[in-house]
């Protein structure tokens, strides 16, 4: 009876960290405002690339260097704010791809925008899929997630079409990798209203 009681209590005091983890508003509003302001950048960063990297190669660099640069940043920040690197693995692995790819995008424009879209092409795939990791096992503790899991796969798919867009004869721009960008701040955007709408009704 004594064993039936401690199995049952173990089982209890299991559950409880994850019912907590369940109903924690702070990481609720975290996720919100984290999404919200990926969205905001990125809408930046694309009417910067537009308006000006698409003038000034100069810009243009600074601001292809600077995107990766920023999407590891923002995966230290997120992780770091939800329990840690070590408790968020595809996070940890998103930030040192993304720190590397800022790396490697400083290299590829000795060689030209072929070879920055190329490495673009292999760090949409990678991060792409890592988001779409995250998300899912973000899935059963907050909401919007189906929106992350989206963009996860629209990323890795993009990431393909730059890899062959690489390999044409015609020379990219920034141009290319600007309505990439659009389109993950459209999916940021998505997931912020969404969670800030969920966080509304639920109040």
């Amino acid at each position: 009876m004594t064993d039936s009681i401690d199995t049952v209590a173990f089982h209890q005091d299991q559950q409880q960290p994850q019912q907590e983890r369940e109903q924690d508003p702070s990481q609720h509003r975290w996720l919100t405002r984290y999404y919200l302001t990926r969205a905001l950048f990125s809408v930046l960063w694309v009417a910067a690339a537009i308006l000006i990297g698409t003038r000034s190669p100069v810009v243009a660099a600074l601001l292809l260097v600077l995107y990766p640069a920023w999407d590891a940043a923002a995966n230290w920040v997120d992780a770091n704010a939800s329990g840690g690197l070590q408790a968020n693995r595809t996070q940890r692995v998103n930030v040192w791809a993304s720190g590397l790819t800022t790396l490697a995008v400083v290299l590829a424009l000795t060689s030209g925008m072929h070879a920055v879209l190329a490495v673009f092409g292999d760090w949409a795939i990678a991060s792409g899929l890592l988001q779409l990791g995250t998300a899912l096992r973000r899935w059963k503790t907050q909401g919007a997630q189906w929106v992350m899991v989206l963009s996860g796969a629209q990323s890795a798919l993009a990431g393909g079409f730059f890899i062959a867009q690489s390999r044409m004869p015609a020379t990219p721009s920034i141009a290319n990798v600007a309505g990439y960008a659009g389109i993950g701040a459209l999916y940021f955007a998505l997931s912020g209203v969404w969670l800030l709408a969920r966080h509304r009704r639920a109040g």
